[in-house]
């Protein structure tokens, strides 16, 4: 299948009269026009790579914690919205429920359907734990990081395919490293090659800079659950922004962060921002009454709230609003891409998605010119929408 589209974002920009070669699946070949043979397509709008969202617990009225079934749901709930890559972020809960979860999610990134597994918890601060059970948090250890990671095991029974990356499917963990442990443990996971972020936390500047110089290399949505930038106090958020070796993740739906300063922070770190959804349950679903976790989740006119309280418990944003979201805040239209694709990817080090590139898996996006998914294509077929 041969496609021409008026634009093309490819992983050196943003190109006029582009075209992509798809076979098996997979890109075969892309460039700048004119097309090598007869165009099969000819695609008005702009041709960007599939979404890549590594931070997401759910959409179309559940969340990955409900098991493979839902997580079909989850997938193609995020997929309508061009979201063609996805890791299952579980919340807090008991170490015996983590582990089944972990085990009940680690066959579909066995066969390619998840691109891993993130844990955002249990290891977290309760001055920060957001939408967390409070009861479940706990300090981490080498045999607790051990047992998930382990549970999590890809190299059981067989061949895995080209996209499976290391040995276990838990790809992220979150943890708070001022907590008895928490630098330990992401040691820990540097060395298992499992991405250490830094988030829920309540650690000041010095423990941030300990982390990174331990082997954090991501930040759980920048700025949120942490203590706020004070010009004698900035906390972890400075540490964390300001280093060239850390991702960043941001949530761009107006309400966690202001997109004036997602802006700003895209506009200084271009390389390694991150935009990331922190779904739940009610992405791509109505208003409504919700679980997350252990803890009861009221949405109104969009916004996720623990009930009864002013806590924000998740979001409602599908990737294509975030990227929508943030060029209106100014943010150039090809970096809002990148964020929301290979930004994503390499964070991860998913290789074979986010990006319009020889050898990739052929998962395109057609957006409008108001930055609206037109058509989306996964593993080389137009989806039914």
């Amino acid at each position: 299948m041969l496609l021409q589209a008026q634009h093309v974002v490819t992983p050196s920009g943003l190109v006029d009269g582009g075209w992509v070669e798809v076979e098996d699946g997979r890109i075969r070949s892309a460039g700048t026009s004119p097309a090598p043979g007869r165009v099969d397509e000819q695609l008005s709008g702009t041709l960007v790579p599939g979404f890549v969202d590594v931070h997401v617990h759910g959409g179309g009225g559940v969340n990955f914690a409900d098991g493979a079934e839902a997580a079909q749901t989850v997938l193609d709930a995020h997929l309508a919205h061009g979201t063609t890559t996805m890791v299952a972020s579980l919340v807090t809960a008991s170490l015996d429920d983590l582990e089944e979860q972990v085990r009940a999610l680690t066959p579909l990134v066995r066969t390619g359907k998840l691109a891993g597994i993130h844990l955002e918890g249990p290891w977290l601060a309760p001055e920060h734990k957001g939408a967390h059970d409070p009861e479940l948090l706990r300090d981490p250890s080498t045999a607790d990081v051990d047992r998930l990671l382990e549970a999590g095991r890809l190299d059981v029974g067989g061949r895995l395919p080209h996209t499976v990356h290391g040995w276990t499917a838990v790809r992220m963990v979150t943890v708070a490293p001022e907590r008895d442990g928490g630098l330990d443990a992401v040691a820990q996971l540097a060395h298992d090659d499992v991405v250490a972020a830094v988030g829920h936390t309540d650690a000041d500047l010095a423990t941030a800079e300990a982390a990174i110089k331990a082997g954090a290399r991501g930040a759980t949505h920048l700025f949120n659950a942490m203590p706020e930038m004070l010009h004698r106090a900035p906390g972890p958020a400075l540490a964390l922004w300001r280093d060239a070796s850390v991702w960043v993740e941001l949530i761009c739906d107006g309400v966690h962060v202001t997109p004036q300063l997602v802006a700003q922070v895209m506009a200084t770190k271009r390389s390694r921002c991150v935009l990331v959804t922190d779904a739940m349950a009610a992405a791509a679903a109505d208003d409504g009454d919700y679980r997350l976790g252990s803890l009861d989740v009221e949405v109104r006119g969009g916004v996720a709230r623990l009930a009864g309280t002013d806590t924000i418990a998740g979001s409602t944003l599908t990737l294509d609003r975030a990227v929508k979201t943030a060029v209106a805040a100014g943010v150039p239209p090809e970096l809002a891409i990148a964020a929301a694709s290979s930004h994503a990817a390499d964070y991860l080090g998913l290789e074979w998605v986010g990006r319009i590139s020889p050898g990739c898996r052929a998962d395109l996006v057609v957006l409008d010119d108001a930055y609206q998914v037109r058509r989306v294509m996964h593993r080389g077929a137009w989806v039914k929408r």
